[in-house]
């Protein structure tokens, strides 16, 4: 396993942020427009909005990424997890995982949302191994792609 530093938003890794997740969009569906605005600006659509994203760097490289976006108050969604191509199958997404459930804990949040598709069996398994477990999808969700919706308590 790979050892990745978690470090938090700084505008200059603002691009790595987009790339990772275009790159991992564009490998199973599409860019769609909540996407591009989230990726695009998202110093003023998730930072500056009480939201969180962090970084996963293997030595000088931006290896992962993820973002907590705020929907209320101890209530965050777990959106834009990506890995690099060329760090995935090293655990850093579960690093980057265990950082987040650890963060929003120490916030002392309620709880964790996210939003994925039944294809990315892995994921879906990793959440669930995590803790996560499926709720009710909303009958328009956020993203087209999206067809389960898993929450964690904390």
């Amino acid at each position: 396993m790979m050892e990745a530093t978690i470090i938090p938003f700084d505008p200059k890794y603002a691009k790595d942020f987009a790339r990772l997740n275009v790159a991992w969009l564009e490998k199973y569906f599409v860019v769609e427009p909540l996407d591009k605005e989230l990726l695009e600006q998202c110093e003023e659509t998730i930072i500056k909005k009480g939201g969180y994203i962090f970084f996963a760097k293997v030595e000088e490289e931006i290896a992962g990424t993820f973002s907590l976006i705020k929907i209320e108050d101890k209530v965050y969604e777990l959106g834009k997890m990506a890995v690099s191509p060329k760090f995935q199958g090293q655990k850093i997404g579960q690093q980057l995982l265990n950082f987040c459930i650890d963060f929003a804990r120490e916030q002392d949040w309620q709880k964790l949302v996210l939003y994925s598709n039944r294809i990315l069996e892995s994921a879906i398994y990793i959440y669930q191994k995590f803790g996560f477990n499926e709720i009710p999808i909303e009958e328009n969700p956020l993203y087209k792609r999206s067809n389960i919706k898993m929450e964690l308590s904390l």
